[in-house]
C-alpha cells in the first residue's frame, strides 16, 4: 500500500527519496511526502496530496542539500486525502512516516489528549508521532523512546524515524514489510517498503524480522545495527544480494507497463522451465518432493486466488490430495478445520499481502508444514514458510497482475510434478517441459495476432456490462478475466461457471451485455449449450474456442480461435492471455489510467 523510502549518506538525500518514491508509484496512491534535515540542520517538511508531480512542483527552485531524508506515498486509510494528513508528520524535531494501521489508535489518542497533546490530522499515524514526542520530552533517550511507543500499539505497521538532532534514521515493523540497504562505496544506507525503490542503489539487502530496530547512523561502525526491543543488538534478519534491475521501470516501446508484461509472458515460462528443470530451482522442487500432505489449504487473495484455484485441481486431479482454495481474509477469521499432518499453500506476488501472512501464520500456530508460491525472495511470506517456490516474474510494474498470475499457475502444476515423486522419471520431466515451451510458443503466437483482439475491444467497449463463462479449468479463468477487466476498465463485469448462468445470472441478459464464453475442450457440448442460451436472449457473444470450429463461430457475434491442441491443463493459461488483452484495450478505448487504477494498490499490506 503506502510507499516508504528513506536515505542516508553523502549524496543528496533528497534526490535519491524522490528517485525511489518513483519507483513506488506503481503501488497506488494519493499522496505524497518528504522531510530532510537540511544545511543549517532545520527540519524541513514537504507534502502534497494528488501525485509525486505535485509534491516535485514546490520543491523545484529550492537549494535542497540534506544528508538524511524520508519519504512517504500515502494510500488512505484514516482521514481523508489532503495534504494535513499526507506523511511525513513531525514536530520541530522529529519527522516520522508509517505503512499500515494502529488499531488501537483511538484508544490511545484519547490517553494523549487529556495529557493535553495536540492533534493536527485524522490519520491514526499521527499517533505514533505522539506517544515518541511524549517519551522524548520526558528525556527517555531516542531509541528506547521508539521501542517504548512501538510496545504500545497493536496492528501491523511499519514505522521510518527522522530524528533531525542527529540526523539518524531508525525503523521497526511488525507485519508489515521493511528492507534496508547499504551501498559500501559511498557509504550510504537506505530504508524502504519495497526492494525494488533499492534497486541500482545498494550492493545488499537486509530484511528485518517483525519486532528488530534497524538503526541508520554516520555514527556506526557499520552504517547500519540491528537490535531487540531490550536494546540488544541481533542478527534477526535475513541478507541477500540484489537481483533487482532499475531498468524494470523501463517501459521501452510499449505504452504501458500492463501492456509489456503481457508480451514479457513467453520469455518468462521459458526461463521457469529453465531454472526448474534444469537450473537452481530443482533443489526447491527436491525440498518439496518428499513431502505428504494428508490435505492441503491453500489461501491467498484477489488474482493470486484464482491462481490457487487452478493449483487445487491440480493437486486433486494429479495426485489425489483433497485440498481446499479460501480467501485469507475469510481464512483467517473462520476458525478453520485444519490439523496436524496437512499442508498449507500460500499464492502471493509481493509476499507482503496481510491477510494471506496472517492465515499462514495460523497455519503455523496449528503446527502444519508451509509453503509459499511467491514472487519476491526475502518478502515476509518467504521468509515465514518453511518451504519456497520462486515463480520469477521479475518486477510487476502495472497494478492489474498479468504474468505473475501466469508464473503463479505454473509454479503450482511443478509443485503437483515434485508431489506425484516423478521428479527422477526422465520421460514425465521431459513431457512437461515440453508442454511448458509449447504455451510459450503458442503465446508468442497470440500476441502476434492482437490486432485481431483489439479490433473485437473497440466493437464491445461501450457495452454495459460483460459475463465472463467457463466450466473446469477454465472457470477460475473466467473468475480471473473478469476481475482485471473491473480493475482497469471499470466497468461491471462478472465470472461464472458456465452451468450457473441460469441459476440466476441470465436474467440481467439482453442486447447490451457480453457474454465472454470460453469453451475449452472439456465440457464442450454442455458449454455450447450455455452459449445458445445467451444468444436466445439476445446477448452478444464473444467466444474464445477452438481453431476451426465453424459451428462456433456461426453462433458468436465475435470469435477468437485457439489452438488447444497438446497444450492439455495449461490451456487455460493460453486463454488468460486473451484475456489479459482484451481488458487491456477496452481499458485503452475507456481513456483509464490502466498502470494505476483508481482506488487499487499493488500490494495490500492492511487489512
Amino acid at each position: 500500500m503506502c510507499g516508504i523510502v528513506g536515505h542516508l549518506g553523502p549524496q543528496n538525500s533528497v534526490e535519491t527519496v524522490l528517485e525511489g518514491l518513483k519507483r513506488l508509484e506503481y503501488r497506488g496512491y494519493d499522496s505524497a511526502g518528504v522531510s530532510f534535515v537540511d544545511e543549517h540542520n532545520e527540519l524541513c517538511v514537504f507534502k502534497k496530496s494528488g501525485k509525486l508531480e505535485n509534491l516535485k512542483r514546490i520543491l523545484e527552485g529550492k537549494n535542497l542539500v540534506a544528508r538524511s531524508c524520508i519519504g512517504h506515498t500515502r494510500w488512505a486509510t484514516h482521514g481523508e486525502v489532503n495534504d494535513t494528513n499526507s506523511h511525513p508528520h513531525s514536530n520541530d524535531k522529529i519527522a516520522m512516516v508509517h505503512n499500515g494501521i494502529i488499531e488501537n489508535a483511538t484508544t490511545l489518542k484519547r490517553e494523549l489528549i487529556e495529557k493535553g497533546i495536540k492533534f493536527h490530522s485524522e490519520t491514526d499515524s499521527e499517533v505514533f508521532l505522539a506517544l515518541l514526542s511524549d517519551q522524548v520530552s520526558q528525556d527517555v533517550p531516542f531509541k528506547q523512546a521508539i521501542i517504548n511507543s512501538f510496545h504500545r500499539i497493536t496492528g501491523n505497521s511499519a514505522f521510518v524515524i527522522l530524528n533531525s538532532e542527529t540526523s539518524e534514521i531508525y525503523a521497526i515493523k511488525r507485519g508489515a514489510p521493511l528492507v534496508c540497504g547499504i551501498n559500501e562505496t559511498s557509504s550510504e544506507g537506505l530504508v524502504s517498503s519495497d526492494p525494488y525503490a533499492l534497486a541500482g542503489m545498494v550492493h545488499k539487502l537486509y530484511f528485518p524480522e517483525d519486532d528488530v530496530l534497524c538503526h541508520l547512523s554516520a555514527a556506526n561502525k557499520n552504517l547500519l545495527n540491528f537490535y531487540e526491543l531490550d536494546g540488544t543488538k541481533t542478527r534477526r534478519y535475513m541478507s541477500k544480494t540484489p537481483d533487482i534491475s532499475a531498468t524494470a521501470s523501463d517501459k521501452g516501446d510499449y505504452d504501458h507497463f500492463m501492456l509489456k508484461e503481457i508480451h514479457e509472458q513467453p520469455e518468462l515460462i521459458r526461463s521457469l522451465t529453465q531454472y526448474y528443470f534444469a537450473g537452481e530451482g530443482e533443489s526447491a522442487l527436491q525440498d518439496v518432493a518428499n513431502l505428504r500432505p494428508e490435505r492441503v489449504h491453500i489461501s491467498a487473495c484477489g488474482t493470486a486466488f484464482y491462481a490457487g484455484l487452478m493449483i487445487k485441481d491440480f493437486l486433486e486431479q494429479y495426485n489425489q490430495i483433497p485440498t481446499v482454495a479460501e480467501i485469507a481474509s475469510e481464512f483467517r477469521y473462520k476458525n478453520p478445520l485444519i490439523k496436524s499432518g496437512e499442508m498449507g499453500l500460500f499464492v502471493s506476488q509481493s509476499g507482503e499481502t496481510a491477510d494471506t501472512l496472517a492465515a499462514q501464520e495460523l497455519c503455523t500456530e496449528k503446527g502444519l508444514d508451509t509453503i509459499s508460491i511467491v514472487n519476491v525472495e526475502g518478502s515476509t511470506l518467504y521468509r515465514n514458510c518453511n518451504h519456497n517456490l520462486i515463480i520469477r516474474a521479475g518486477v510487476e510494474i502495472g497494478v492489474a497482475s498479468t504474468k505473475a498470475f501466469t508464473q503463479q499457475v505454473l509454479t503450482g502444476r511443478l509443485l503437483s510434478y515434485a508431489l506425484s515423486g516423478d521428479l527422477n522419471n526422465p520421460e514425465r520431466r521431459v513431457a512437461l517441459a515440453s508442454q511448458f515451451n509449447l504455451l510459450a510458443e503458442r503465446v508468442d503466437y497470440l500476441l502476434a495476432q492482437e490486432e485481431k483482439i483489439k479490433a473485437i475491444a473497440k466493437e464491445i467497449y461501450e457495452r454495459k456490462g460483460y459475463f465472463y463463462t467457463g466450466r473446469g479449468m477454465y472457470f477460475p479463468i473466467a473468475l480471473e478475466g473478469a476481475l482485471k477487466l473491473k480493475e482497469i476498465a471499470y466497468v461491471h463485469a462478472e465470472g461464472y461457471a458456465s452451468g450457473e448462468l441460469k441459476h440466476g445470472p441470465i436474467a440481467l441478459i439482453d442486447s447490451e451485455m457480453v457474454n465472454v464464453a470460453i469453451v475449452g475442450p472439456e465440457l464442450y457440448d454442455k458449454t455450447v449449450s450455455n452459449i445458445q442460451e445467451i444468444r436466445a436472449r439476445k446477448g452478444i457473444i464473444l467466444t474464445i474456442g477452438p481453431k476451426g470450429d465453424t459451428d462456433l463461430e456461426e453462433i458468436s457475434d465475435f470469435y477468437i480461435s485457439l489452438d488447444f491442441s497438446d497444450l492439455g491443463d495449461l490451456g487455460p493459461l493460453y486463454v488468460n492471455v486473451v484475456n489479459q488483452m482484451l481488458a487491456y484495450y477496452i481499458a485503452l478505448y475507456k481513456g483509464t489510467d490502466i498502470d494505476k487504477p483508481r482506488n487499487l494498490a499493488k500490494s495490500v499490506t492492511v487489512e
